[in-house]
């Protein structure tokens, strides 16, 4: 036995109170836990100054013996098969740890350094069983949750609560007991390899189950975009799903194995999510470098951005890793979005160069780029709060700053709105295709059939516009602007089409000397066959597809021409000599002429052959 400085045998009484060792021989489940108690009061001891090594020996033989025993255990899961037995064996061995460090603070004799020797052997046995232990425990989950890429959405979310639990409770409780007893004796830096080893492993594994491919710019660039977009779309799956599911699960596995060291835990999720994460970003470095896109891209590339964005948002702490990470996923999030900002920016340019329309569309009807356009940007109006943040962060970049619209097209009740970029943007791109409009209704000879295409497309755009996000976007006053318009086209187009009709049937200038002359009467009923007949003939071929327009435009013609036929006709029928010659010139009875415009604005080339 060794001796203290007082010359006193470390394994003797020393004449204190403590009672015969002999009592430590008994196999009572209570004989470790009173050696523990007894060590607690050495150690205290020893924090007052005090020179007391009772009772030493008997812990350290006893530590010696539990040790023995789990090392030879046979099973591959060496703890939890105890946990009372677990609890005093993690307890004792932060007690032989204290000691541990106790005795490094007293002056070296042989004593000391003896019991300091056996100390640190148990110790370093100790941990040495704690860190395979925790290997084993870390390395084998309870069941993994398989995943695939296929319609997997839906699943994610409810497995997400499961993923935590791919680890019991007891495996848990016994990692956490482990870590939490390997960090107190120093050994922290053993324990995170440990751990994040075997993690890193697991979340390659989970990246490699989901198809992820390491795709580099030469390989994109050999890619064709059907290719491309299945490797975009997969991606952003993987990576809803790792931001969603996987990661919020390691960050919990972390809290749970290190909760009494909440910034290790902090520490090992940052040193887990980051290499995960940049092999994320590399390939979007690899997509967005080496080409441009076209406008029908735009979606994908939105998509990309929103994903990012979540990655954006690990929070993985103030580290130099963490750091470097975050700056360079907001590089890769301003290239992306310069790429959308480019990508839509070519919406308005093929606009304003769009010269396939030397053709006019035939029957007025609306005009593909119209249905193209709208249906564009009703589509990325869905995505309005991710591109006013694209726009805004692209006009920081180039220095500009957010105007209001001019005040000469927004109403009062619309200039206290703000306007973003992104709104200021979608206005340029209504002007351009207002303008377009403008452009292609000229190449109607006919001035009626150019009204009914500036109403088709005038009706069409405003519907969209309805039903999706763009009017909040534009403002109420935008939206009246154009329905002023519509009914502006509509006068026009009556007029056009109407009028002369109209003057046919008009009671002035029929009379002669006072009398009615039944030459201008036949004149006037022949007139209006001809001309209602030319008419039928042309503007039933001619095109409404919007139904509300179409039943405007029909009843406001019946509302018009029906009274002032039938008035013509009551009043000048008698005029002729016999019924027959009023069935050679009055070739249409008012009911006649309703039914007949409800012809008008088919599209139907046959129905007016076959009438």
């Amino acid at each position: 036995m060794g001796k203290n400085q007082n010359g006193e045998n470390l394994g003797s009484d020393g004449g204190n109170e403590k009672g015969n060792p002999d009592e430590f021989s008994s196999e009572s489940g209570s004989k470790f836990d009173h050696v523990l108690k007894d060590v607690d009061r050495f150690i205290e001891k020893l924090d007052s100054g005090e020179n007391e090594f009772t009772y030493i020996d008997q812990f350290l033989e006893m530590v010696d013996s539990e040790i023995g025993i789990y090392e030879n255990r046979e099973a591959s899961a060496k703890f939890g098969l105890n946990m009372e037995e677990d609890d005093s064996f993690f307890e004792a061995v932060k007690r032989l740890s204290t000691i541990i460090s106790k005795l490094e603070e007293f002056p070296s004799d042989s004593g000391v350094t003896s019991c300091l020797n056996r100390a640190g052997s148990l110790h370093h046995r100790a941990m040495l069983l704690s860190e395979n232990e925790f290997r084993v425990l870390v390395d084998n989950p309870n069941h993994a949750v398989d995943v695939n890429t296929d319609g997997y959405e839906d699943e994610l979310k409810s497995k997400a609560e499961e993923e935590f639990i791919c680890f019991s409770p007891e495996s848990l409780a016994i990692m956490n007991r482990i870590a939490s007893t390997m960090i107190f004796a120093g050994c922290e830096a053993e324990c995170c390899i440990a751990y994040s080893g075997y993690r890193l492993k697991a979340l390659d594994v989970e990246l490699s189950k989901l198809s992820f491919e390491n795709i580099n710019v030469d390989d994109a660039e050999k890619m064709s975009w059907e290719s491309l977009e299945v490797e975009i779309g997969n991606w952003i799956n993987i990576t809803k799903h790792f931001t969603d599911n996987i990661f919020s699960g390691e960050r919990k596995l972390c809290n749970s194995v290190f909760s009494e060291h909440p910034s290790i835990a902090q520490r090992v999720f940052c040193e887990l999510a980051t290499p995960l994460a940049t092999r994320l970003l590399n390939f979007l470095n690899a997509i967005v470098l080496p080409r441009q896109y076209s406008a029908e891209k735009l979606f994908k590339f939105l998509d990309i951005y929103e994903a990012l964005h979540d990655l954006n948002n690990l929070e993985l702490g103030d580290y130099l890793s963490a750091k470097e990470f975050m700056s360079e996923t907001s590089m890769v999030q301003c290239r992306i979005g310069e790429t959308v900002v480019s990508i839509f920016s070519q919406l308005e340019n093929s606009i304003k160069s769009d010269n396939a329309g030397r053709i006019p569309v035939a029957g007025g009807a609306v005009h593909p780029l119209t249905r193209y356009t709208m249906n564009y940007l009703k589509y990325a109006c869905e995505y309005k709060d991710t591109l006013e943040q694209v726009f805004r962060k692209h006009d920081e970049m180039e220095g500009l700053t957010v105007e209001k619209a001019p005040e000469n097209d927004i109403e009062q009740d619309d200039r206290c709105l703000p306007t973003s970029p992104f709104a200021l943007k979608l206005m340029e791109v209504m002007d351009s295709l207002d303008d377009n409009i403008e452009m292609k209704s000229k190449l109607y000879r006919s001035p009626a059939l150019c009204y009914i295409f500036l109403m088709n497309n005038g009706r069409y755009i405003l519907q969209k516009i309805k039903e999706s996000e763009i009017s909040d976007m534009l403002g109420h006053s935008w939206s009246r602007k154009r329905t002023s318009d519509l009914r502006r086209y509509h006068k026009l187009y009556q007029r056009e089409t109407w009028s002369n009709v109209l003057q046919t049937i008009s009671h002035e200038g029929v009379q002669v000397n006072g009398k009615v002359s039944k030459t201008i009467v036949k004149d006037r009923f022949k007139n209006f066959n001809a001309l209602f007949d030319e008419i039928l003939k042309t503007q039933s071929t001619w095109l409404v597809s919007d139904g509300q327009l179409k039943s405007e435009l029909r009843v406001s013609i019946s509302s018009v021409m029906i009274p002032a036929y039938r008035s013509f006709v009551a009043r000048f029928q008698s005029h002729f000599d016999n019924s027959k010659q009023a069935g050679k010139y009055i070739k249409y009875q008012p009911e006649d002429i309703e039914e007949l415009i409800e012809q008008l604005f088919e599209g139907n080339t046959t129905s007016m052959n076959r009438r």
